[in-house]
Formats: C-alpha cells, structure tokens, sequence
C-alpha cells in the first residue's frame, strides 16, 4: 500500500510539472529530465509522456476555444462561399498547416536521435541557449497581426518549434521567440504558438497509438497515468493563463533568468 501510495505521489509530481512547464518558456521535456535525475524517478514510458501531453492539449484547448471555433467556422465559410470576410481566418488557419510541416518532418526522421539527448548536461546547455534567445526578445514589439503572416514567416516558426524537439529547448519559447524576431505582435505570436501546439500535439497523440498499445506498464499503472493526466490538464491550464498576463505585461525577461540559474546549477552541480 505504501509503495502503491509513492507511485501515485512520482506521478502526480510529474503530471504537474509536465502541465505546469509545457506553456511556458522553460521547456517541459527538459524538467522531466532534470526530475527523474535528480529524484531517482524510473523513467514511464513514451506512452506516458503523450498521455499527459494530451492532457495540455485539452488546457490550450480550453483557454483558445473561441478562437479555435471562429477559425474553423470562418475557415469553412471561405473554402464553400468565399465569402471575403472570411478570408483572413482561413489564410491564418494555412499558415497553421504550413508551420506544422516542419516538424513533423524533423521529428519523424530524428526520432532516435532525439531520444539519445535525454541527458541532464544537454538540458544544461540548452535551458542556457533557451535563456539567451528569451533575454533577445524580451523587449521587442512587432507589428505584424494574423493576417499579416505570411507563408515564410509559418516556415521560420515551423522550424523553431523543431528545434524544441531537443530536450530543455522550450516548444512555446522557440515558437514566441521566432515569432517575435519575424516581427509579430506579442498577442499574435502567443495565439499562433498555442494554435501551433494543437496539430502537433494531435499528431503526436496519434503516432503514439502503437506506445499505448504495447506499453507493458499501461494497464498495471491506469490509475498514477490518470491522476498525471488529470493533474497535467490543470496546471496546463492555469501556467498558460498566468503566462499570457506575463506577456501582456512584457515580462518576458523573468523567464530569462530563471533559464540562466537552472541551466547554470544543471551544469555545475548535477550533470
């Protein structure tokens, strides 16, 4: 009972500090990392890590709901009628499209290379590098909204949030960031960050189909992967509307710092 007891607390821990980390710009991945090292926690299985993914997809799903609901309704209206009004909504919704490209590509053929970058010391260096890019933009303010994306802007962005495959490379930090240096709003490249997530979380979702499937520890742990999971959707929810007031405010830089302690400490210290 106790030992079971334990297991459900490793879980919950991670459930909130995968949900917690995945909106804002401190890479999730890499506190996982960091976590199972310096916790001794076993490592769950990939299942378990696109188990409590889907979870922040349901968060990002509740927050950007009525943005989600008008880009699609609008997105149909254009494609049937081509009613012009409609038409910014639906070029924004290509520019999605476009984005996710990259990644799926990247992440397809670097899958086991990725997986070999679970290591303490690259989490390290690459909260450091995630630090430096924050601390560039902390102050920048473009002026390009939606409709001014264009289809090279969505390439750029794509390509950041590849690069945020490498564990302690944040996904919505690479994502803001090369948003930002192209010149966006800061509304706009948080909306096209978060809306950028959904395809790819789902994508992931589905790839990890087989994971779920095989995955021994699945059925014998139902119970800690839904607590995670339930845990997961929660902190997702309340980290992404307390960073979009942190982005309002044009706090960015706080997140800076942060990434320069932890990955200064991961270096000296840990790994």
């Amino acid at each position: 009972m106790e030992q079971e007891l334990i297991v459900i607390l490793q879980y919950l821990f991670l459930g909130l500090l995968q949900g917690f980390t995945e909106p804002i710009p401190i890479s999730s991945s890499g506190h996982l990392v960091l976590a199972r090292e310096i916790l001794g926690i076993d490592r769950p299985g990939v299942s378990f890590e696109a188990f409590v993914n889907f979870g922040s997809l349901i968060a990002v799903i509740m927050v950007y709901y009525k943005d989600i609901i008008r880009l699609v309704k609008n997105s149909l209206r254009y494609i049937i009628s081509r009613e012009t009004d409609a038409k910014d909504d639906f070029q924004f919704m290509v520019m999605l499209v476009i984005a996710t490209i990259p990644t799926g590509v990247m992440g397809i053929l670097l899958k086991d290379t990725i997986g070999s970058l679970s290591k303490s010391y690259v989490v390290g260096i690459t909260l450091l590098i995630t630090g430096i890019a924050l601390w560039i933009i902390r102050n920048l303010r473009g002026r390009k909204g939606d409709k001014n994306i264009s289809w090279k802007d969505a390439v750029i962005v794509g390509f950041a949030q590849s690069v945020a495959l490498i564990p302690g490379i944040s996904r919505s930090g690479a994502t803001i960031v090369g948003s930002m240096l192209l010149g966006m709003k800061q509304e706009t490249a948080l909306r096209f960050s978060f809306l950028l997530y959904i395809p790819v979380s789902l994508g992931v979702g589905l790839l990890s189909i087989g994971e779920f499937v095989d995955d021994p520890e699945f059925n014998t742990l139902i119970i800690p992967y839904l607590i995670a999971f339930i845990a997961s959707i929660l902190a997702s929810y309340f980290a992404l509307k307390w960073f979009m007031n942190i982005m309002a405010k044009g706090n960015l830089k706080y997140f800076a710092f942060y990434c320069f302690i932890v990955g200064t400490i991961v270096l000296l210290f840990i790994s």
